[in-house]
């Protein structure tokens, strides 16, 4: 049988590079639209499966609540809750979910069974988080960006201090989509492999950003617009924690790596935060603190990222 093939996923941050500045436009649109209290029901009748292998707090509930907002439904299926835990293949759940759903999002251990979902379903299907990529994340952080730097990202420098993870390789993808210049902190051991590192270096030949890699945090603060870190030790990674530990101290935000960014940069994590490891308590719940407004944003990300797959928008 051949796989369907004619409908729009997001499963890389790849996937959506050319229309990102179209989206994270239309991302803000929404916001606006909710804030003023006219959220649009543009989805009425549609629905949502959401297969989540891993815990969430913020995609969970973004996802549900915009489905809501857009006038649909979401349906939550852990993997106890499918089939897939008594080992029905990937291929024949997506089979049967592309029959009752109009979009899947997909929270897994492996980006390969991401791929596999989205290779089999007639509708679009979304990574809602793998071991390698965090794509609704980081549309998430562009829209937190843009807010506030007037939407413009060229001449801009944001700063990631800490783990080579699948953040960091989606975020390589999106600021090198929108023109944003960035500098990665972070142990050579732990850096993306090269594959990753070459896919947005490619894609930031065509908009003119830089990608750079450094080993020290006080070097790719010093004059950064923004700075970004994430927990060292990630969902699936705990066998590794005493050596991460290890590693990344010293990979630290805090108050004296904040004060060699920039007067008016600001600190962004994608949330949950291990305090006192990746990131302080005086940062994170401080002025430059961007964290709340990012967390809010995975709710517009993620209905602009819906219109856009199940509508075409």
């Amino acid at each position: 049988m051949v796989p369907p093939s004619k409908k729009k996923d997001l499963v890389s941050l790849a996937d959506v590079a050319s229309d990102l500045p179209k989206l994270l436009d239309h991302a803000a649109r929404l916001k606006a639209e909710r804030r003023a209290g006219h959220p649009r029901p543009s989805l009425p009748g549609r629905n949502l499966a959401m297969i989540f292998e891993k815990p969430s707090t913020r995609t969970r509930a973004s996802f549900e609540v915009a489905m809501n907002d857009l006038g649909g439904h979401a349906l939550f299926l852990s993997q106890n809750d499918l089939q897939l835990g008594r080992g029905e293949s990937i291929a024949d759940t997506a089979r049967v979910l592309s029959r009752y759903v109009d979009a899947v999002c997909y929270r897994a251990f492996k980006h390969a069974a991401v791929v596999e979902l989205a290779r089999w379903a007639s509708v679009p299907v979304i990574n809602a988080l793998d071991d390698e990529e965090h794509p609704c994340q980081v549309v998430a952080d562009l829209l937190t960006m843009r807010e506030r730097w007037d939407g413009r990202f060229p001449g801009h420098r944001l700063a990631w201090i800490g783990d080579g993870n699948n953040v960091l390789r989606s975020l390589m993808l999106g600021a090198a989509a929108v023109g944003l210049d960035l500098v990665a902190a972070t142990p050579k051991s732990y850096r993306p492999p090269p594959e990753a590192i070459a896919a947005a270096h490619a894609l930031a030949g065509r908009t003119g950003a830089k990608l750079s890699f450094v080993d020290s945090p006080a070097d790719a603060a010093a004059g950064a617009d923004a700075l970004y870190t994430d927990v060292w030790v990630s969902m699936g990674d705990e066998a590794e924690r005493n050596a991460r530990e290890t590693a990344f101290r010293g990979y630290q935000i805090n108050d004296a790596i904040v004060a060699r960014a920039a007067p008016h940069a600001f600190v962004l994590h994608d949330l949950p935060a291990h305090r006192g490891q990746e990131i302080t308590d005086s940062v994170l719940d401080g002025p430059r603190s961007a964290a709340w407004d990012e967390a809010e944003n995975r709710l517009h990300a993620q209905k602009a990222i819906l219109e856009y797959l199940v509508l075409g928008a």
